[in-house]
């Protein structure tokens, strides 16, 4: 059963207090917290909404503008809360509806925006509705919110069509009937614990429209879509004719992702946001083949933002920069939305880690590789983002240059896709290490009770407390970055930059009065100095006129005073 909601149904002064500021979110630098790993305030190892509550000061001082909370909602946890029971309620090793109006309102009062996340395309297997068709039988009306299908072969033995689970084998899975005899099949893209909703009933829709105007009414300021593509199938559920299905994603529109249909949902959802004071978003997570294609979900009257998925994937080389930067900025355009840029998320190897290896070895990686040059080259990269017109989204304790734990034991693992063997590898535990806040305790200020998930010693000297008022620290970088880039006019919003000539290897454009300069080689190079230094991601050498910029460094110049 849903907790209560605390907050009253009229919310226009739930944003009062958040600066307020138009189309705040253009160039919005939003930061991801993972709550299991961000802070612990009870000492039973995992995180918890009152754990960051409790740190919401240091996000205001870091200079974000929101923060996005992944999943927090009733889950038995078959895929880290993104199987979720109830939709209204807060999962009890989270805290409970009181703790998330409570980091809402405090939020609010220290000028920042709130965002959750929303898993519209299955749900838990626990849940109200699934339940319930499953104990009803065939012909329950509740099997017409799902994808409930007859098998194929001589007694229904085979699934109902090719499809294949994100997560590795059929996306179909078999129930047994309540008087014991196997029956129908059911779809689930994902984990069998997640059963796909049928968006074409009208329950459905109605549902989630209503658990909009719950959270809004709490006072959220958005929502970020969780496998915005997915929602809507094709009709009849048509084979795809092939294997290794997950090779295809990204490449081609699926039967089941990227569907046509999908925008009447969301344009659905955008009448309701509109109706609410304080300009709430929503974020797509759209896997899409093309950024073309993820610009249909930015169109006007659809959601506000798409995460920039093929920039993600970019390796740490200039032309592949220039061109992604180039292709993202031109499909945005026409639809009048802003880019977005992430280096790392939850569910990716951290970009320290990734630019630390050879490239071509994709988003999940399990060697350490150079530390050393993975941490130059993020630096650098982040400096890279930050520089660009539209809005940037920074994943918890990349602002402490975290690499992957990519050694954790067997034993310790707790990623629900490692244990199934197939599909995804698991390995995403190496990212969702709990941060480290201090030199000592049991896990470094993450909580008086250990962590979930062991930290490395060297992390230590990684923390906050590490990092806080040291010269040439990451965490100082980011603190630097996000307060210029409030400061300068011609940072942030905007949908062009003016290519500059340079080195091959070296990316550098203009914004107005100012210039970023990036160097993704190897050697140092020689650029014009192009004003006065505001910020650089090394040490760099200026001599006549001229710049000598270091390996693996950009650098950001303004006009001269």
């Amino acid at each position: 059963m849903s907790q209560q909601n605390p907050a009253a149904p009229a919310t226009d002064s739930a944003v009062a207090t958040v600066a307020t500021r138009r189309d705040w979110w253009r160039d919005a630098v939003i930061y991801q917290v993972y709550p299991r790993s961000f802070a612990d305030s009870n000492g039973d190892g995992m995180g918890d909404l009152e754990g960051v509550r409790s740190r919401l000061p240091y996000l205001r001082d870091l200079g974000v503008d929101a923060v996005w909370l992944s999943p927090f909602y009733a889950s038995p946890q078959a895929d880290a809360g993104y199987d979720v029971a109830d939709y209204r309620a807060v999962d009890p090793m989270f805290g409970n509806l009181l703790d998330a109006d409570a980091l809402i309102r405090d939020a609010h009062g220290l000028g920042l925006r709130i965002i959750v996340d929303l898993v519209p395309n299955h749900s838990s297997d626990q849940h109200e509705w699934f339940k319930r068709a499953l104990a009803e039988g065939p012909g329950s009306p509740l099997r017409e919110r799902y994808h409930f299908r007859a098998g194929k072969g001589k007694n229904g033995e085979l699934p109902p069509n090719d499809w294949e689970s994100i997560f590795g084998g059929p996306a179909w899975t078999r129930v047994t009937e309540p008087d014991g005899t196997p029956g129908e099949w059911y779809l689930h893209l994902f984990a069998p614990e997640q059963p796909d909703f049928n968006w074409e009933h009208p329950a459905v829709g109605d549902e989630f429209r209503s658990i909009l105007r719950f959270w809004l009414d709490m006072g959220v300021d958005g929502f970020r879509i969780d496998v915005a593509h997915g929602l809507v199938k094709a009709p009849g559920l048509p084979d795809l004719g092939s294997h290794d299905q997950l090779k295809l994603l990204g490449n081609d529109v699926m039967p089941f992702f990227d569907q046509d249909g999908v925008h009447a949902i969301y344009r659905q959802w955008r009448t309701i946001c509109d109706e609410y004071a304080g300009e709430r978003i929503f974020v797509a997570e759209a896997w899409t083949p093309t950024v073309e294609r993820t610009a249909n979900y930015v169109r006007p009257d659809e959601l506000h933002q798409a995460f920039n998925f093929q920039y993600l994937g970019t390796e740490w080389d200039a032309e592949e920069l220039r061109e992604v930067i180039d292709r993202t900025l031109e499909a945005m355009r026409p639809v009048g939305a802003p880019a977005t840029w992430v280096l790392s998320n939850h569910d990716v190897t951290r970009h320290a880690t990734r630019f630390a290896n050879p490239p071509g070895l994709g988003t999940q990686i399990r060697t350490a590789g150079d530390r050393a040059l993975g941490l130059r080259r993020a630096r650098a990269a982040t400096l890279l983002m930050l520089a660009l017109p539209g809005s940037a989204y920074v994943y918890q304790g990349e602002e402490l240059g975290l690499p992957d734990v990519v050694d954790l034991p067997d034993e310790v693992r707790q990623d629900p896709a490692y244990f199934r063997g197939a599909g995804q590898d698991g390995f995403r535990d190496g990212c969702r290490v709990p941060i480290p806040w201090t030199r000592e305790g049991s896990s470094y200020g993450f909580g008086d009770g250990g962590s979930w998930l062991p930290q490395p010693e060297s992390w230590a000297e990684l923390s906050v407390a590490a990092q806080t008022g040291e010269p040439g620290s990451t965490l100082e970088l980011y603190r630097a970055a996000l307060s210029a880039r409030r400061a300068q006019a011609d940072l942030g919003a905007g949908d062009s930059v003016e290519w500059l000539r340079a080195p091959e290897g070296v990316l550098a454009f203009r914004r107005g009065d100012f210039v970023c300069v990036a160097n993704t080689t190897g050697e140092s190079v020689r650029t014009p100095a192009y004003g006065r230094v505001l910020l650089s991601s090394g040490e760099i050498a200026e001599t006549g006129g001229e710049a000598k910029v270091p390996a693996d460094t950009t650098v950001w110049w303004t006009k001269r005073a």
